[in-house]
This record gives structure tokens, C-alpha cells and sequence, in this order.
């Protein structure tokens, strides 16, 4: 039970890492919610999650298989990747703003999110540095770990967006810019520590 309860947690918080990040799906989100409800959020958060299914379904039926060698390599490669995001994360955070909306309502929710997910190189990026490692080291405790990490990563999707979209279709933003920039800057120190705690093992091993 701890094991579930702690990888759903970590799934939440490193979702929620990516989830802040000022892109191309929370500019869609607040575009859409301009002529929509607090529900937009949800059904932009939706599409995003169809394009995480597939990459869930190919990370664990093929790549999971193949780099079973290679954990040790994943996860320096992870660690690293945790770091570096980290770093861009506090980075970005300084100038990050909820306030700028967008000049158009976005016709479709769902498309919105799956296309700006899509056309997105640091969602590529992260699920190909980051994502994999760590779905690759949650699957490593069975198939329903792996399940649950993801349930944590979309709740955290789910939820930020959806907030979002509430505070914007209100006609006001909840969450004021230097809040914002606070909680990004704490994210990004979530994932440098993290990155590091991740390298950690196979330094020791190494060192043994």
C-alpha cells in the first residue's frame, strides 16, 4: 500500500512539474475557457491524455522490454534530464505569467489539447528523457505501479488545467503571477533535488 501511495504521489508531483510549465496547452487552455466553462480545462486535459495513453502503450508493450538492459544508463540519463528541467523550470519561472490570454477562443477543447501536445518538442523531450525513465523504473514493480504513476501524472494535468479554466471562464485569474512563479520555482527545485536523488543509485552501485 505504501508502494502505491507513494508512486501515485510522485506521479502527481512530476505531472504537476509539467503541467505549469507556461506552453503551447495552457495558452490553449486559457484560449478555450474564454468561451467555455470551468469543464474546458477537463476536456483540454483529455486530449492531452489520448497522446499519453499511446505513448504508456509503447513505453510498456515494447520500449520497457528493450531497455530492461539498460536501467542503469536510463536512469543517469533521467537523472540528468530531472536536472536540467529543474534548472529551466526555476529559469522560467521568473518571468512566468498567467495573465497574457490569448486573443481567440479555440473551437475544440479536446483537439486544442491533443494538437498542442502534439506539436510541443519539450513534451517529445520529457517523455522520451524523463517520462520513460520513470515509467520504465515504476513498471520495474509491476504493471499496476506503473498504472498508478500515470493516474498521479494525469490527476495533476487534470487538476492544474481545470483550474485554470475556472479562474479564466469566472472572467478573473485565481492564482496571481508572483504565486505562480513561486510555485514554479518550488517545482523546479522539486526536480533538480529529485534528479539528483535519482542519479544516486546508480552512482552507489557503481561505487560498490
Amino acid at each position: 500500500m505504501y508502494e502505491i501511495t507513494s508512486t501515485l504521489i510522485l506521479g502527481f508531483l512530476i505531472g504537476l512539474t509539467g503541467a505549469l510549465a507556461p506552453g503551447p496547452t495552457l495558452v490553449a487552455t486559457i484560449n478555450a475557457s474564454l468561451a467555455g466553462d470551468w469543464t474546458t480545462g477537463i476536456k483540454v486535459s483529455l486530449g492531452h491524455i489520448a497522446i499519453e495513453i499511446a505513448i504508456f502503450f509503447l513505453i510498456i508493450l515494447g520500449l520497457a522490454s528493450v531497455a530492461s538492459p539498460y536501467t542503469t544508463a536510463i536512469a543517469v540519463i533521467g537523472g540528468i534530464a530531472l536536472i536540467i528541467f529543474g534548472i529551466l523550470t526555476i529559469a522560467g519561472s521568473r518571468s512566468a505569467s498567467l495573465s497574457a490570454a490569448p486573443d481567440q477562443a479555440t473551437a475544440s477543447p479536446y483537439m486544442a489539447g491533443l494538437l498542442t501536445s502534439a506539436a510541443n518538442p519539450y513534451f517529445w523531450i520529457w517523455w522520451l528523457s524523463v517520462g520513460s525513465a520513470l515509467l520504465i523504473s515504476s513498471f520495474e514493480g509491476g504493471l499496476l505501479l506503473a498504472a498508478v504513476f500515470m493516474l498521479g501524472h494525469w490527476s495533476a494535468d487534470v487538476g492544474w488545467y481545470t483550474f485554470i479554466s475556472t479562474g479564466v471562464s469566472k472572467g478573473r485569474t485565481i492564482l496571481p503571477d508572483t504565486a505562480y512563479r513561486h510555485i514554479m520555482a518550488a517545482c523546479g527545485a522539486f526536480l533538480l533535488l529529485f534528479g539528483l536523488y535519482y542519479l544516486s543509485g546508480p552512482f552507489l552501485t557503481i561505487m560498490k
